[in-house]
């Protein structure tokens, strides 16, 4: 898959201080927007299982509509990989990253009580884990969350124990979650945080939506997160999508199929932009 930039939009490459090192964001604009404009500002963060990826995926994933169709502002941190750094170090750094847009939201032309976070596959499980620790620390107010087809649950799922689908499987799940995971004791139970499908309590996050195929290894759990939100009184929804294997949406994005799910994603987008906001505190 060959990452290009889209036309008609302004990207800036940015680093920003976050502990030992640096890190380094795409920052995907409508043109023209910038200090004084007021627009959604969304962290999107790119999958790969935790352990590949790039912020310039941002390129083929849904997050380039919100920006050109919807003219919101998207910024996709570099995170650390698992192979070099596992979890916390990933969603440590998306933590930094959002602060730092909630603090430099005027000069990005961003809505500080309009700041989002999305993310596809692994970059879906930490958007589900950072709307959980920013709540339970009291950090930045999340406004929306679009966790696309999560990787949430570090244990097998009835559709993640035996699947051999496209692109991603059983195997590679498995291979992923240990690598993430290994800093943590064997005897230590996996926190929230690292696997957000461990949580308990689901009240107070932020409303979500988000789709999946019915192939994926992410069926299940991404189901049963949606369920919790709800059964916590949370406004939560999701588009499942029949003979959708993992990420079809970005392999795939001129099937007729993929083209409705991507506007149906914008749909969603549109509506929570006029029904949400968190002031921050």
């Amino acid at each position: 898959m060959r990452f290009t930039k889209p036309k008609g939009v302004q990207v800036r490459n940015l680093a920003i201080p976050a502990g030992d090192r640096w890190i380094r964001l795409v920052v995907v604009s409508p043109e023209g927007v910038g200090l004084g404009s007021r627009v959604p500002g969304v962290l999107w963060l790119h999958g790969g299982g935790y352990a590949t990826g790039m912020p310039e995926m941002v390129y083929e994933s849904r997050a380039i509509d919100l920006v050109s169709e919807c003219g919101a502002v998207v910024v996709s941190p570099a995170y650390t990989l698992s192979p070099i750094g596992p979890y916390p170090k990933a969603l440590m750094q998306c933590h930094k990253t959002l602060v730092w847009m909630r603090d430099h939201a005027a000069e990005l032309g961003i809505r500080d009580d309009q700041l989002m976070v999305g993310g596809e596959s692994a970059g879906g499980g930490l958007c589900a884990a950072l709307c959980m620790y920013e709540l339970d620390h009291q950090g930045v107010r999340i406004a929306f969350q679009m966790p696309l087809y999560p990787m949430l649950d570090c244990e097998d799922t009835p559709s993640s124990r035996d699947n051999h689908a496209k692109v991603w499987n059983t195997r590679r799940n498995h291979q992923a979650w240990v690598l993430y995971l290994r800093k943590l004791a064997k005897d230590e139970p996996v926190p929230a945080y690292a696997s957000p499908a461990r949580r308990e309590r689901y009240a107070d996050l932020p409303p979500c939506y988000t789709f999946v195929g019915d192939l994926e290894p992410f069926y299940c759990e991404t189901l049963a997160y949606v369920d919790a939100l709800r059964a916590a009184g949370v406004p939560a929804n999701v588009d499942v999508y029949e003979g959708f294997y993992h990420a079809r949406d970005m392999f795939e994005p001129d099937d007729p199929a993929v083209r409705a799910a991507a506007a149906r994603f914008v749909e969603r987008f549109r509506e929570a932009c006029a029904l949400y906001t968190a002031p921050q505190a």
